[in-house]
């Protein structure tokens, strides 16, 4: 597979400074990509998780994008291969037809359908989820995006590429 650089795609963000300095760049993007100019995908709203946890003026969406949570602690911590790619997620949902993304749904264990936007010769995936609105229908919500970071989680997308729902072919 080619690895030539999609130019739709975003240069990387620095992750170099102090906390103060890459929170503020990683921020500024996520409000440019998403609080100040709101996605769609195939004519559907993209929301993300709003809400704060104490006292945090970060929404809990933009905290998804960014950091791992920590399975010994479970404290979210700065995943900085995840963060440097931040811009990428609005760049992939604004280009999740081109040849470079595969996008599909799969039926994931509890009966939702997730919808996944895969990068894959960057090993880096966004995933959403179809959610129906009373005031705006269908939207899509925006559950987190990250690197796929190692040969085991590359397979478990494979498989479940692989495993996608089809769409139901029209009888001729």
């Amino acid at each position: 597979m080619s690895k030539a650089v999609p130019e739709w795609l975003p240069e990387l963000i620095d992750t170099s400074g102090s906390w103060e300095e890459i929170l503020g760049r990683l921020y500024s993007v996520f409000e440019k990509d998403f609080k100040n100019n709101r996605p769609t995908l195939q004519g559907k709203q993209v929301w993300w998780d709003r809400n704060f946890k104490d006292g945090d003026p970060h929404e809990e969406g933009f905290w998804h994008l960014v950091t791992r949570e920590d399975k010994e602690t479970r404290e979210r911590l700065l995943d900085t291969p995840r963060a440097k790619r931040l811009a990428w997620c609005r760049a992939i949902v604004a280009h999740c037809q081109e040849a470079e993304v595969l996008f599909f749904d799969y039926l994931e264990g509890g009966g939702k359908i997730g919808t996944y936007l895969w990068l894959k010769n960057y090993d880096y995936v966004v995933i959403l989820n179809k959610k129906p609105t009373r005031r705006f229908g269908e939207v899509y919500w925006l559950v987190t995006a990250y690197v796929l970071d190692g040969a085991s989680r590359r397979k478990a997308l494979q498989k479940k590429y692989d495993n996608r729902v089809q769409e139901m072919q029209s009888p001729p």
